[in-house]
């Protein structure tokens, strides 16, 4: 990663961002991402100093007042839909730590019990902090790791503690099944900037700043159909390719039904390097400074916008305020 000062006298170039992103019209060689490409992306479309050198927050500060007025007005019908899955107690393939609840009393008029859980990871729904990951040993805005997130000291910078006050915004639905007419799409299907366009085409929807942005690739409805699998090592996800996209629209906050990043890494993407076994997912947290949503469910938000044939909506969700947290379990609503 480059000096702060350095992204700073980048980001007036990137104005538009389009001479690094791939054309959506320009064929298979669009999707080609070396590690070149991604080392340079971390310093042509870095966030860092964007909002000053101290900022903690990221790209929550796309949600501006104005955001929050014009997302409220999205609710018409007056339904929410919850995003999260339902708290896994059952061991599995793609829980190997699930939920903890035991109870500990019922007496007389009141019971009491202990909930624990594991939640970074391919099972539990969770908001990552922008101190879950790091690129050469530095966190979003350039935080040194080794000074700010530690065993002892917990994340005492980009902690979960900066999204307090919530997420309230407008959220957009690409729905990539729904896309491709097939009820779920296949583990290891990549998603390119063409699906992504094809889809605000097709739903009549655009990407804006501050937007929250998810996409359905049918893990659950798939899960449900054939069984649970290993998520960690196959799953339907964005391709690398899409990330000068999403630094283009400005998007504020990102989720999926897995890690984002499609796995394994299609023939398309050539990327060794350490920092990036999930080329999207980390790119977003630590250059960006985006939060990002694992391991949403978006089947009911998917059958409640069909429905409606409306694809955006309220989104809002509050982490738990842990002040040294890398993260958060999330219970994300869309209203309509």
């Amino acid at each position: 990663m480059k000096t702060v000062a350095a992204t700073i006298t980048m980001v007036a170039i990137i104005a538009g961002v389009a001479t690094s992103a791939p054309s959506s019209k320009s064929g298979e060689s669009s999707h080609t991402v070396t590690q070149a490409d991604m080392d340079r992306w971390k310093v042509e479309l870095s966030n860092w100093g964007r909002w000053g050198k101290d900022d903690e927050k990221g790209t929550i500060n796309l949600i501006t007042p104005q955001k929050r007025k014009q997302a409220a007005d999205l609710v018409r019908d007056g339904v929410a839909i919850s995003l999260a899955r339902p708290a896994n107690t059952e061991k599995a393939v793609d829980n190997p730590q699930p939920y903890e609840n035991v109870m500990l009393s019922v007496r007389g008029p009141a019971s009491s019990d202990r909930i624990a859980v594991s939640f970074h990871g391919y099972a539990h729904t969770h908001l990552d902090a922008l101190g879950h990951h790091f690129f050469d040993g530095k966190l979003y805005n350039g935080f040194p790791r080794d000074e700010h997130v530690t065993m002892a000291g917990g994340a005492g910078k980009g902690s979960i503690y900066n999204v307090k006050d919530g997420v309230f915004t407008r959220g957009i639905l690409m729905d990539i099944p729904r896309l491709k007419r097939v009820p779920y799409l296949e583990p290891g299907t990549p998603i390119f900037v063409e699906d992504l366009e094809a889809w605000e085409k097709q739903a009549r929807v655009k990407v804006s700043p501050g937007d929250a942005l998810f996409i359905r690739t049918g893990r659950w409805a798939r899960r449900a159909a054939l069984g649970p699998w290993d998520v960690s090592k196959m799953a339907a996800g964005l391709d690398a390719s899409v990330i000068p996209w999403l630094r283009q629209r400005d998007v504020a906050v990102i989720g999926s039904e897995s890690a984002l990043s499609v796995t394994p890494f299609p023939p398309t993407s050539q990327i060794p390097g350490p920092d990036d076994y999930l080329p999207v997912h980390n790119f977003v947290l630590v250059a960006l400074g985006m939060n990002v949503f694992d391991n949403c469910d978006l089947d009911a938000l998917a059958e409640a916008a069909a429905t409606r044939k409306r694809w955006e909506f309220l989104l809002t969700a509050a982490p738990l305020p842990m002040v040294k947290g890398t993260g958060s379990p999330i219970n994300p609503i869309a209203l309509f």
